[in-house]
């Protein structure tokens, strides 16, 4: 496998669309349709889909009324600006559900929020240490 599209059910794809792009500091666009967008890397790395709930035949999108939106699922996201992007979410929410702190297991430090349609978003800097907390090889 060499790329997952997460696509997660929203009531206003326009209006998320635009709270993502606030989030990880990106110019403001436009999704392609009102019913899907892509928030694309610049790199045209797609890092989530949105799709609007109910809009075609997929099973597990028709109503956000079937299960809380977000069940199972945490979004994780890693920025090489934790710091922008921790006003950013500042801006975006009345308050975060983490506050920033050191992850004990990845050694980095990430804050949580939840988007418009109450997804868990936990955000989290991007560190060049791997997990077992080694430097990759030069």
């Amino acid at each position: 496998m060499k790329r997952t599209w997460t696509i997660i059910g929203v009531s206003d794809v326009p209006a998320s669309f635009k709270w993502y792009q606030s989030l990880f500091g990106q110019p403001e666009t436009r999704p392609a349709h009102a019913y899907f967008g892509q928030i694309l890397d610049s790199d045209g790395t797609v890092l989530l889909c949105l799709h609007q709930w109910g809009a075609h035949d997929h099973p597990s999108l028709m109503s956000r009324d079937k299960a809380t939106p977000g069940n199972g699922l945490l979004l994780f996201f890693r920025v090489d600006d934790f710091d922008m992007a921790l006003k950013r979410a500042r801006a975006l929410v009345a308050r975060l559900e983490e506050e920033p702190h050191t992850n004990s297991n990845t050694r980095t430090k990430e804050f949580s929020l939840r988007d418009p349609d109450g997804y868990y978003v936990t955000i989290s800097a991007f560190s060049s240490i791997d997990l077992e907390g080694h430097e990759p090889p030069a």
